[in-house]
């Protein structure tokens, strides 16, 4: 119930961008931000919020973030202006850091058996199905007939379930060694996702080589250099190192934010093109959409199921080429202007997208020990939100450079190819990355890394003796 409110309200609010450009007089970059203020957030407090429910108690801190979620849908639903708007995503974000990489942590300390914790991460994934499928139709219906402020009203009811569900029966468990906070690892985490994330959407506007862009271009790369010298020498990280030793847990990190990017940017797109250049109405555009999540929703499981009894290379691969198929379809054969490519277009990247999820959470928490499922899952959680705050960023800022002044209408399709190719690039990634790191090589490199992040916690670390 957390990932369908917090999966949902992401769908939802795609469908009511146009709305909201309308009613609060937004630009391209106002859009981007309505969406971006979240992600951004999330993808810079999963980590802290992971290791911090570890450390005092996963349902405590499930409770909490379900309270703040479901008070700042509240607020986004009041919002009088644009800003405000921007503002109280971001506590909604705060609210969503606490919900999936510790619910995650629950389903993986409840699910011990391999197979089981497959299945059951098949069946985590097809929630986002359900909320792909249910959000267009539901935000369209809502828009069109209440407004754009009640699609946030809907986490209300389901955020108050999941809550008393929670404590009638999720049982409260802590990691057995938690980890210690790392809050200069924080600060650059947040100043290298926010300086680069600003750049990417200030950039069409300002210009590419202004000083202001230039400026938070230099911030992040300082941050992000910053956080590799730093990282390592603490004894506990916000951000262990020794994980990406796995290659397959280094591949589900960029496989996540790959297809993620394309998630962001392929709905952003979508929306855009359905109701500012068709003209459609949000319900409309909804329906057009309903395959894409579809198709999603029946994937997903199956994903989860063959990943328990094949591995993760088969459904990796079949999402690497359906969701490379898909944006080749608009690149190049202008998939827009034509219903039946515009249909299988949506088909081919809803089957991509759906056989993606299962693995990418199986493999990043798989090889790592029970103890520390928190921060894994909160690592893989982390690589979705920058996944969709870069592809919403990077997609918006090459739309918005395309179209310039002109009309959606009149060079939507041109401007917006460059897009498509980008979109391409990342099923790409996930093709290629998906082959490299599943083979037996990379399930060498796992076990090695899992052996060494287990040796601490069971040969104690004598006086003066380096543990290697």
């Amino acid at each position: 119930m957390s990932l369908l409110i917090v999966s949902l309200d992401n769908t939802v609010l795609n469908v009511a961008l146009p709305a909201l450009q309308r009613e609060l007089h937004a630009s391209v970059a106002g859009l981007q931000w309505t969406i971006d203020a979240y992600t951004l957030v999330l993808a810079s407090l999963l980590m802290l919020s992971g290791s911090t429910a570890d450390r005092i108690g996963r349902r405590r801190v499930f409770q909490a973030g379900l309270v703040i979620f479901t008070v700042g849908s509240l607020l986004c639903s009041l919002a009088p202006s644009l800003s405000l708007l921007v503002v109280f995503r971001m506590v909604q974000a705060i609210g969503g850091s606490m919900l999936n990489p510790v619910a995650m942590s629950i389903i993986t300390n409840t699910f011990t058996d391999p197979r089981e914790r497959a299945r059951a991460i098949g069946v985590w994934g097809g929630v986002v199905g359900i909320s792909m499928a249910a959000g267009p139709l539901v935000g369209g219906l809502l828009v069109d007939s209440v407004g754009w402020r009640s699609i946030f009203w809907i986490n209300l009811p389901v955020g108050l379930a999941a809550l008393l569900l929670t404590m009638r029966f999720v049982p409260e468990s802590r990691a057995p060694k938690p980890r210690r906070t790392d809050p200069v690892g924080q600060v650059l985490v947040v100043v290298l996702l926010g300086s680069l994330t600003y750049a990417i959407i200030a950039a069409p506007d300002a210009g590419w080589a202004s000083p202001r862009i230039l400026f938070f271009a230099a911030l992040a790369a300082v941050a992000l250099a910053a956080l590799i010298r730093y990282e390592p020498r603490r004894p506990e990280p916000l951000i262990d190192v020794r994980f990406f030793r796995s290659a397959p847990f280094s591949g589900a990190t960029a496989i996540a934010v790959s297809a993620f990017a394309a998630l962001g940017g392929f709905l952003f797109l979508s929306t855009l093109f359905l109701q500012d250049v068709r003209g459609l109405s949000a319900l409309r555009a909804g329906l057009w959409m309903l395959p894409m999540a579809a198709v999603t929703f029946v994937c997903a499981p199956l994903s989860g199921r063959l990943v328990g009894s094949r591995g993760p290379r088969f459904p990796l691969l079949l999402a690497g080429v359906a969701m490379t198929a898909s944006g080749v379809l608009f690149a190049v054969l202008d998939a827009e202007t034509s219903n039946v490519t515009l249909l299988t277009g949506y088909v081919l990247f809803g089957l991509g997208f759906g056989f993606v999820n299962a693995p990418i959470t199986n493999t990043a928490v798989s090889g790592m020990p029970r103890a520390q499922a928190g921060v894994a899952a909160a690592v893989a959680s982390t690589s979705r939100q920058i996944g969709s705050t870069l592809g919403v960023a990077v997609i918006g800022a090459v739309l918005a450079s395309g179209v310039g002044t002109a009309s959606y209408r009149a060079g939507f399709v041109a401007a917006s190819r460059p897009a498509w190719w980008i979109l391409t690039g990342c099923g790409v990634c996930v093709l290629v990355l998906g082959w490299v790191t599943s083979g037996r090589w990379a399930r060498g490199t796992a076990r090695r890394t899992a052996e060494r992040l287990a040796a601490p916690e069971a040969v104690p670390e004598r006086a003066g003796s380096p543990i290697h």
